[in-house]
């Protein structure tokens, strides 16, 4: 019997799934980081990006339903390596100044794989005709980018120099 040849269609529904799980795990994550760290800038920029990662969810779930499918979840190690990564730092770093600068750059790291996620879903998107899915993935890129960019801020106007 010969295997089905996989598509791009495939491929999108793949990676469709993980990042559906990878936005469902940062969501808990975010609220561990909040909770942990003390610079209250830190704490707003976790909480407003854990808003918005609702929305982000949500969105991925009108993608599945355009595609006809009910949302499903796969496992997706690249955010769980990079959560498990977030908590080291947390049990690390407790109670010192640079833990707040190890949350950050964990933060970032995340941020990093969604924008590159997102962005590799949308050019899928587009290629594959789905112009809402485009529209969708467009959103929360740009949600993904203004954080990123936040983030490099908080870390550049003290969050780093703190820790030294």
């Amino acid at each position: 019997m010969a295997t089905k040849e996989k598509t791009l269609d495939d491929l999108f529904l793949e990676t469709l799934k993980d990042i559906y799980h990878a936005e469902k795990q940062i969501l808990r994550g975010l609220t561990k980081m909040a909770k942990a760290t003390k610079t209250p800038e830190l704490v707003q920029a976790f909480e407003t990006h854990r808003d918005e990662t609702d929305g982000q969810v949500q969105r991925l779930e009108q993608v599945f339903e355009i595609l006809g499918k009910r949302p499903q979840a796969k496992p997706c190690e690249a955010i769980q390596g990079l959560i498990a990564e977030a908590a080291e730092v947390m049990d690390e770093f407790k109670g010192t100044d640079a833990l707040d600068a190890g949350l950050l750059s964990a933060a970032q790291a995340v941020e990093h794989y969604e924008i590159s996620r997102y962005g590799t879903l949308k050019a899928w998107a587009a290629q594959l005709g789905m112009k809402d899915a485009v529209d969708l993935f467009d959103q929360t890129l740009k949600e993904e980018k203004k954080t990123d960019q936040l983030l490099n801020q908080l870390a550049e106007r003290g969050l780093n120099r703190k820790a030294a």
